[in-house]
Order: C-alpha cells, then structure tokens, then sequence
C-alpha cells in the first residue's frame, strides 16, 4: 500500500492510475490525488449514514408487520405508515428533465441495449462491436428458424433463411408494385434505388428510407436503407455460398442492433480487490481509448479482437456518409453498499466502492473527451444501480458533481441512469428523477433485483408466492407500467432512455422474438438483451413498431397507482402441497448454486446456468438475490425447515457437479461439502439472507471470494 494524502492506496491501482490513466489527458497526479482524498472523505460519512437510514426504515416495517400479524393489510393504513417514516414522500410539482448534449443513441433513435461483463476483454469488445450485426446468420444460427441447427453449410435452412427476411423486408421496406422475393438485380438511378426483375423496373414506396450505397451505381455491393432510424446494410456478393442461391445474389443482411451497450461493473462481474478493480478499469480504459485488444484461439486459429471502425456509404446525392461502428457505451457502476479494500481511508476503513468507481470511471473516460469515438457530445454515461429513494439519488448527483470540479470538466458532462430497482426509488421516482434532471438520461425497470427489493422490504409480512408467480402479480404490473408512465411525464420522449430488462434465456430466440416485442409497445425506447445474436434479432421488433409513436398512445392513458405498486405478494394461507415446495426449493437451489460456484471459486460474474428443467439461464447477483430471499422468506414463515432446504442444497450440488464436469478448472462441491467454501456461501446466502442489508448478495459473495483467493 502506497500512503498518498491520508489515503492508503494499493500499489497497482496507484500505479495503473499514475501510468496508464493520467498520462495524455492533462491531469497532474499530484493535484488530483490531493482532491480526490479531500472529496472521499467529505463524502464516505454521508454514505455511510444513508446505508444506516436504509437500516432504520426496515426495521419500522419489520415491526409494523410483525405488530400487524394475524391482520389483513390496510392499504391506507398502510400507506400512512410508509409516509410517516419517510419511506414514501409527497410528490411535489411537474417538471420536465433538463439534460443536454446527450447522444442520439440515447435520445432519440431506439433499438437494443446490452449488458457486458467489464472484466471480459473479449466480451465487452464482441458488445461494442454489437452496433451491427448479420441478420442472416443470426437466424441461421437459432431456433427462430425451424429445424436443426448444425454447423456444416445446409443450403435448405439457407433458403428458409432468406424467406423469412424477404419477408420482412416486404413488411417494413415495402415495393411500389411488387415483392422483394422477386428481384434480380439493383441500381443507384437518379437518387433512387431501383429494383429489377428482369426487364421491370420498381421502385421503394418511400424513397427516403433509401439512404446509400457502396460500390458502382450501375452493380452496387451494397445498399444503405434506414427505417425509424435504424440502418440495414444489404450486402451482394455472389461468390459466396449465401450469394449464390439467392435471386439477388445478396450475401447477407447487416442490421444495426446494439446502439448501447452497458459495460458493467457491478452485478456481472466478480471484483473483489485491487486486483480485480484494475483489470475492469483497464479493460474500460481500453474501450475509451479505442485501443483496447483480445487475443484468443478459435479452430486452431490465432485472432485478434479489436474495436470495429465506422461505416462509409456513399449517400444517394453522392456525398460520404460515416455511420458509428459500434454501439454507445454506458458505464454501471456499483450502488453505495459496497466498500473495496483497494484504498484505505485515515481511520482505516475501506472506500466506499461507488465513490471509487465514479472518479476512475470518469478519469478513463477522458480519453474519450479527445478522440470522441464513444460519446460525440463530450459526455460520460454511467448507470447507478442500487438506489434506494431521492436521498441517495441526490448523494449520486453530489458525487458526479465533486467528479466534476476534481478533474476540470464541464458541469453534468456525466450523465446518469437510474436503476429503478428497488422499492423506495421504485414509489418516490418521479422525485428521485427531480434530484438529476440536469444529468438524467435513463431509467429502467428489473424484474429481479426489484423482486429481490419486494421480498426483503416485506419480509416479515409473511410466505412470498412462488417465484414463477410473481410476474402475474398486481405490483409488477403496476411497477412496469408506472415506469413508463413518470418517465414520460417528465419529459423523457426524445430526450432519454426508458429501458426494459433482460431476456434471461440466449438459447430460447424464437420465444424471444415473440415476447420481446412487448417492450417497445410499452413505450421502453430500450431493452436489455444477453447476447449480439439477441440484439441483431430485437432490432427487427424496433422496426415493426414506432416507440416514440407509442410513447405519445401512452402519454394519454390512465397512470399507474402507487397503491397497486405496493400490493405485497404474499401468499395467503397457502395450501401447498410439500412436492411442490421442494421443486420450488430444488429450482431456487439449483440457480444458487450454478451462479456460486463459479463466482467465488473462478470469479466469473455472469454464467448460463441451466435450471431445474434443464433450460440455460443467464444468472447475476441480481438472480442470486431473488432465488436466496425466497428461500429464506419460507424459512422464516415455517413454510420449510432448514434441515429440508440443506438436503436440497446437497442435493442439487452433486446435480451442478455433474453439469460441469467438462470443466477443467471446476472442483467439485460434493467432495466435501464442510471444506467447499463455495457451497459453504451458498448455504450462508441463504441461511444468513434474512439479515443481509436489503437482500444483497455482494458482502457474503465478496467475503468468500477473498477467503478463496486467499489460500489459491
């Protein structure tokens, strides 16, 4: 440790700062280590006292249920407590958010948004690279096309392939006379784009969808068309195996899909100590830089994976058109739990994570200020999860602020997402977005931590329903809906990002295109997807429907009831039967500890881990958070034992063993379980998880995580 202004520092962070970060952006060392001491401890105090207030509010609703027991809920009664202890405040006045200089991506084009692990080179620069992406094989690929997926070349699954986005194209890019199936061949003619079949001649309905083209007017090789912002890039090339069965000789359809992406710090990532924290912020000072590389081996072939460059067309009056190769990134960092041992403050306590993250984030985003390559508007965009009600949103904005004037940039140059995902911010949003409305540029909605948030903040009210039920529940329709609704009402159309969360299931697309298409009908100008190939595939929903049309449909509905927010989702006396329980509990079980295993002993963050019914589910702390809460609401409520869910627990280790038996560096659980520090935190996540501050996952998590890299 490195002893720096009262502050103790690990050496590789110090130095990777000092080196690696600072050099070329105008910042002395010096002068920035003194004021970054100065504000970390000015506000390490006032977040250390909004954690203790979190504490103060549960236990007055622990005790207003435990008084109540017996009782049916008073709604009013209930409502009138919630007030009274500052848990639900009076909304004031409309406003309407003020953001400026704030990138199209976010404002006012929508399309798929992605999440990426921060600590995975190669993934975050597959993410980045996800602004576009071949339609033709994203299809070929999964089970939206029917039949068998293999990887040898089948010309028929080709053809089926090409049908289905002719048929697309017929829906969105509609021909003056005839169908797409029928054409032959293209032409740039007098600003227009001509279409042959044979000797006839058609033309687009909307010419203005055509956009560009490169290569020869008279043999393009390939044409630019754009609908509700979004770009498909038609690729002709009749030389390969695609280009030569097709009428068109068109090799492949490139659509723009991931506009941003979310690298994340924080739920899909497993970073502990200095360590981790330098590989995830030199991975983001990669990605500012636009230098960031990955190098890995692939069919016995070494390839380099790098950061994809724009896109030049040639506009249909002739001129150079230059499109963003790759989406807009966002930056989560963490909540205000979580402190890091990586900095030691004066009194020898740790530093709070999220006031770490803000500054170094920031710092690494500078580059960017330069070159301009990821935010064109000289912002930084960093999502804030965690948030629990306007007073913690308002340390947020103080935070960013003090960022500001440490490194000499522009006030609200940082902007911030809102993760509405726990309950407090969830019923005080519209006053919680009032606290940023200069920075504001995103909220979204998540089913997980926000059920996770649900069960611990209503704990003692009794049995949560089963799981599966939950999303048939009065509250979450309400809260989806509600989100909506307050993002709209102040002002966040054409301005900011109204987001929906993630489609937990990359192997399941067919069902995806069916659901997903959901979110953008309810006025979500976002919504999260797990993979490239899911984005390319969600992009076509952004097509089919105009949100920011339905966004002005919604403006004129009924709004949400907070009342209906806070319907607790209880189960009254419930009647089940045991087999029921334990295939609940078995399922709860199996998700734990897939997740656990491979975070505490691997340190891997985001992990498929197949549930109950053999189905790969993407899973995250915030997974982790729902599963553990819900076993230890039963608990609690006498609904199971302890000495029954520990069976279970055994039970289902051997069952992850087996499922990862391929894996070199896996060891198993069910060796022995006493010496298994990983099923030893499973166990404690869920034994231990009434008492966890709000339900969170991350102290046990991080705790065994240090124990087990202490003795690797």
């Amino acid at each position: 440790m490195i002893e720096k202004n009262g502050l103790k520092i690990s050496s590789s962070l110090f130095n990777f700062i000092n080196n690696e970060v600072i050099p070329d952006i105008k910042i002395d060392s010096e002068d920035f280590w003194n004021k970054f001491s100065k504000v970390v401890h000015e506000l390490s105090p006032i977040n250390k006292a909004l954690l203790k207030k979190r504490e103060d509010i549960q236990k007055k609703i622990d005790d207003w249920h435990k008084a109540s027991k017996g009782k049916d809920l008073n709604k009013i009664e209930y409502l009138n407590f919630l007030k009274s202890i500052g848990y639900l405040i009076e909304e004031k006045d409309d406003f309407k958010i003020e953001t400026d200089n704030v990138d199209n991506e976010i404002s006012s084009v929508a399309g798929p948004q992605l999440v990426v692990p921060v600590d995975n080179a190669r993934y975050a620069l597959n993410a980045a690279n996800a602004r576009w992406g071949s339609l033709y094989n994203s299809l070929y690929g999964t089970d939206v096309i029917s039949g068998e997926v293999n990887e040898n070349w089948d010309k028929d699954r080709a053809i089926k392939v090409i049908n289905f986005v002719r048929n697309f194209l017929d829906e969105i890019f509609p021909l003056s006379k005839n169908s797409w199936k029928e054409v032959s061949n293209f032409k740039i003619e007098e600003n227009r784009l001509a279409f042959y079949s044979g000797s006839k001649k058609d033309f687009l309905k909307n010419n203005n969808q055509f956009i560009g083209y490169n290569g020869n007017k008279d043999k393009p090789s390939s044409v630019l068309i754009k609908n509700n912002n979004l770009h498909i890039d038609i690729l002709i090339d009749p030389s390969t195996n695609v280009g030569k069965i097709d009428k068109a000789s068109i090799s492949d359809i490139v659509s723009e899909s991931a506009l941003s992406t979310i690298v994340d710090n924080e739920d899909s990532v497993a970073a502990v100590d200095a360590e981790d924290k330098v590989k995830c912020y030199r991975n983001w000072l990669g990605l500012m830089k636009g230098n960031l590389t990955s190098t890995f081996e692939k069919n016995g072939k070494k390839i380099i994976r790098k950061l994809n460059p724009d896109r030049i067309y040639t506009s249909k009056e002739g001129k150079n058109i230059s499109l963003h190769g790759r989406a807009l990134l966002l930056n989560r960092n963490v909540g205000h739990l979580m402190t890091n041992p990586s900095i030691l403050l004066n009194d020898g306590s740790e530093i709070p994570e999220g006031i770490m993250d803000a500054f170094f984030s920031t710092l690494c985003a500078l580059h960017d200020f330069k070159n301009k390559k990821n935010s064109r508007t000289g912002s930084v965009y960093i999502v804030k999860p965690k948030m629990h009600g306007p007073e913690e949103v308002a340390f947020t904005n103080n935070l960013f602020g003090k960022v500001e004037e440490t490194l000499g940039i522009k006030k609200y140059s940082i902007k911030v997402g809102i993760m509405d995902e726990e309950r407090r911010t969830t019923v005080n949003l519209k006053e919680c977005i009032r606290q940023v409305k200069n920075r504001i540029v995103f909220i979204n909605t998540g089913f997980l931590d926000r059920t996770g948030d649900e069960m611990h903040t209503s704990f003692e009210a009794g049995p949560m329903i089963f799981k599966g039920d939950m999303k048939k529940s009065t509250w979450l329709n309400s809260y989806e809906n509600w989100n909506v609704d307050i993002g709209l009402s102040c002002g966040f159309s054409g301005k900011a990002q109204i987001g929906k969360g993630m489609w937990a299931m990359p192997d399941q697309m067919a069902n995806m295109m069916e659901q997903k298409i959901g979110h953008p009908k309810s006025g979500a100008n976002c919504a999260w997807v797990p993979s490239p190939t899911a984005a390319t595939l969600h992009s076509l929903h952004y097509h089919k429907v105009n949100v920011f049309k339905e966004q002005d449909k919604i403006k004129t509905r009924e709004k949400a009831k907070v009342e209906n927010i806070l319907e607790i989702p209880k189960a009254d006396r419930p009647n089940w039967s045991m087999q029921d329980i334990n295939r609940e509990l078995e399922n709860n079980a199996q998700g734990i500890l897939g997740y656990v295993v491979r975070w505490v002993d691997q340190g891997v963050g985001c992990s498929k881990v197949p549930d109950i019914n053999n189905v790969g589910l993407m899973e995250d702390r915030a997974t982790l958070r729902i599963s553990s809460q819900h076993i230890a609401n039963w608990i609690h409520h006498g609904i199971c034992s302890e000495e029954q869910v520990m069976k279970i627990m055994k039970k289902m280790a051997k069952i992850v063993d087996t499922q990862n038996e391929k894996d070199l560096n896996y060891k198993k659980m069910s060796d022995d379980f006493d010496k298994s520090i990983a099923f030893s935190a499973a166990c404690d996540l869920v034994f231990k998880g009434r008492v966890q501050p709000s339900g969170y996952t991350e102290p046990l998590l991080h705790q065994k995580r240090l124990e087990k890299k202490s003795i690797n």
